[in-house]
C-alpha cells in the first residue's frame, strides 16, 4: 500500500527510539530498586508501569505500520483496537493515580499521565474510523499519536528518575 510505504523511515526511527527507551527505563528502575519507598507498588502502577505501556504501544504501532499491508483496513482495525484498549487503560491509570497514597499528583502529573495519554489513544481510535474515507489523513493522526506517546514516555521516565534521585537525596541528608 503506497500510503504506508511513505511512512517507513518515520516508523523505523520512532520504533527504534521506543525500543531503546524501554531498555533505558529498565536500567533506571534497576538503579533505584535498592531505594524502597513505603507503598511504592501502588505508585509504580500509577506512574511507572504506564510509561512502559506507552513506549510499548509506540513500538508496537511502529512495527505494525512497517508490515507490507495490502490495504489499510486490517492495520486500521489493529491500531483502532490498540487505541480503544489505551483509552480504557488511561481510565485505569487515572483511578490508580487517585488511589495511591505515596504521592499527591500535581497538574503536570495529570497532564502527562492521564490527559495526554488519553488524547493519544483517542486519536488512534478516531484515526482508525477515519481511515475508511480519509486514509492519508488518518495516517497523520496515527503518526501524531505515536509521537505523543513517545514524548509522554520520555517526559514521564525523566520525571520519575529525577523524583527518585532528588527525593532520596533529601531523605538521606535529613537522616544524617
Amino acid at each position: 500500500m503506497t500510503e504506508l510505504a511513505k511512512w517507513e523511515s518515520f516508523y523505523a526511527v520512532v520504533g527504534s527510539a521506543a525500543g531503546a527507551l524501554i531498555g533505558l527505563q529498565f536500567v533506571a528502575m534497576a538503579l533505584i530498586a535498592d531505594r524502597p519507598v513505603n507503598r511504592a507498588k501502588e505508585a509504580g502502577a500509577a506512574f511507572a508501569t504506564p510509561t512502559i505501556v506507552h513506549f510499548c504501544a509506540a513500538l508496537l504501532l511502529s512495527a505494525l505500520l512497517l508490515f507490507p499491508w495490502q490495504t489499510i483496513t486490517v492495520v486500521a482495525c489493529l491500531w483502532g483496537s490498540l487505541g480503544l484498549l489505551g483509552v480504557v487503560y488511561s481510565l485505569i491509570v487515572i483511578r490508580r493515580m487517585r488511589k495511591q497514597p505515596v504521592y499527591r499528583p500535581v497538574f503536570e502529573d495529570w497532564l502527562f499521565h492521564a490527559i495526554l495519554p488519553w488524547a493519544a489513544y483517542t486519536a488512534l481510535a478516531l484515526s482508525a474510523l477515519a481511515s475508511v474515507s480519509h486514509a492519508l489523513e488518518s495516517l497523520f493522526g496515527v503518526a501524531a499519536a505515536v509521537l505523543l506517546l513517545l514524548f509522554i514516555g520520555i517526559h514521564n521516565a525523566w520525571d520519575a528518575v529525577t523524583y527518585h534521585v532528588f527525593t532520596k537525596q533529601g531523605d538521606t541528608s535529613a537522616g544524617s
